[in-house]
C-alpha cells in the first residue's frame, strides 16, 4: 500500500498542495521525531498532553503509534475509555521571511492521526511497547537502563492508535511573495534553516566515583548528522 485514502477529518483543504498521503512520508516524518501532541475531548473538556511515543509498523500496514501517560492522567484515562484521539508530530525546518509579515510563513513537515485507541492492558505486552518508545527516543537504551517493574506498569497506561487515519502536511522552499508587488520592496526575505542538536552527555549526580560510560545510546544521540 503506498497512499493512505484521506477521509473527512485528514483531507487538507487549505493549502491542498501541500497535503501528503503516502505511507513512505508519513512514515519518515514520523521515524525522526518522538514527541507528538495528543488530544481528545472528554467530559465537555478539550484535554491535550505532550508526550514521547514510539511506532509498532508503518503507516497503511497495521502500523500503530504508541503512547504512554501517567494511569491518573485525564487524557489517557479517557483514551483507555474508548475516547476518540488526535495526535500529532511537527517538525519545524526553517523560518520563511518574505517582504510583508502578513507573507511571512514556516517550513515544516507534519502528521495528523486520528482514531480510537487501543488500550494495552497485557503486561507483556505494554512493557514491550514502553521498550519501543524508549526505543524510538534512544536506540540501544532499553538494554542499558532497568525495564519497568509491575508496580510501574501500574501506574502507566499505554495506549495505541492505529496509524490507518492520517496525513501529512509540508512546506518548503522560499517566500511566496517573489512574484507580488511586494518584490520591490528594499526588504530581505529569505529562509533561515533551524535544526535540532544533541550536545555532550552531562552524567547525572551520584555516579559511581569510578565512573560510568554514557554508553552506546548517548554515543548514537551526539554523532554527526543525527539531527
Amino acid at each position: 500500500m503506498t497512499d493512505l485514502q484521506p477521509t473527512d477529518r485528514t483531507q487538507v483543504r487549505r493549502h491542498r498542495d501541500r497535503a501528503a498521503y503516502e505511507v513512505d512520508q508519513i512514515d519518515a516524518i514520523l521515524a525522526e521525531g518522538f514527541i507528538c501532541h495528543a488530544a481528545c475531548h472528554d467530559a465537555g473538556t478539550t484535554w491535550m498532553v505532550p508526550t514521547a511515543y514510539g511506532l509498532s509498523g508503518s503507516a497503511g500496514d497495521g502500523g500503530e503509534l504508541l503512547l504512554h501517560g501517567a494511569a491518573a492522567n485525564h487524557l489517557f484515562k479517557a483514551a483507555a475509555g474508548g475516547a476518540q484521539l488526535v495526535a500529532t508530530v511537527t517538525h519545524v525546518d526553517a523560518m520563511v521571511l518574505a517582504r510583508s509579515t502578513f507573507s511571512h510563513s514556516i517550513n515544516y513537515r507534519s502528521v495528523v492521526v486520528f482514531g480510537q485507541a487501543r488500550h494495552i492492558t497485557d503486561p507483556a505486552e505494554k512493557a514491550a511497547a514502553l521498550g519501543t518508545i524508549v526505543e524510538h527516543m534512544l536506540p540501544g537504551r532499553s538494554t542499558e537502563a532497568r525495564p519497568p517493574n509491575d508496580a510501574e506498569l501500574l501506574q502507566t497506561v499505554v495506549v495505541a492508535l492505529a496509524l490507518t487515519e492520517a496525513s501529512a502536511k509540508l512546506r518548503t522552499g522560499p517566500p511566496g511573495d517573489g512574484d507580488s508587488p511586494d518584490a520591490d520592496l528594499p526588504v530581505w526575505a529569505g529562509t533561515i534553516a533551524l535544526r535540532t542538536a544533541a550536545d555532550l552527555p552531562v552524567a547525572a549526580p551520584g555516579l559511581s566515583a569510578g565512573g560510568i560510560d554514557a554508553g552506546p545510546s548517548a554515543s548514537w544521540a551526539v554523532q554527526p548528522g543525527r539531527w
